[in-house]
Formats: C-alpha cells, sequence, structure tokens
C-alpha cells in the first residue's frame, strides 16, 4: 500500500531572455524569437554536452540568409 502527499516544486522561469547573436534583450510579449536546445551524441566533437540558445527574429533571417537550403515551411 502507497499513502502519498502533495509537494510543491520550485519551477524556474526565465526572467530575461537575451539573443545570443547580437546581445539584444527579446521582450517576450511583442516578439517571437528561435530556441533552440541540441543534446551532442557519439562522433560529435561536443559529445554529452547540451547546448540551449535563443535568437531574435532579425538574427535569424540573417543567419538563414547564408544558408545554401533555406527553411521551408
Amino acid at each position: 500500500m502507497r499513502i502519498y502527499t502533495t509537494v510543491m516544486q520550485a519551477v524556474q522561469q526565465p526572467q530575461q531572455v537575451f539573443c545570443d547573436c547580437c546581445g539584444r534583450e527579446i521582450d517576450k510579449t511583442k516578439e517571437d524569437f528561435l530556441q533552440i536546445e541540441k543534446s551532442w551524441g557519439y562522433f560529435s566533437k561536443h559529445d554529452g554536452e547540451t547546448h540551449q540558445l535563443d535568437i531574435c527574429e532579425d538574427c535569424y533571417i540573417a543567419w538563414t540568409a547564408s544558408f545554401a537550403h533555406k527553411p521551408t515551411g
């Protein structure tokens, strides 16, 4: 038999978000941004690492303009 109790857990929410490309603060209430999280695996120079990026829309547009294959959708 199990008897359960309710436990409150703290949840972290970002207070501010900054673009990792240009460093500008992103106003989450007025603009959207790209969030990337990548956990690197075997055969990578970053094996076992997890990288997180926040990119503002202006930097996203400039970045993807350099792609050989443009994002679709």
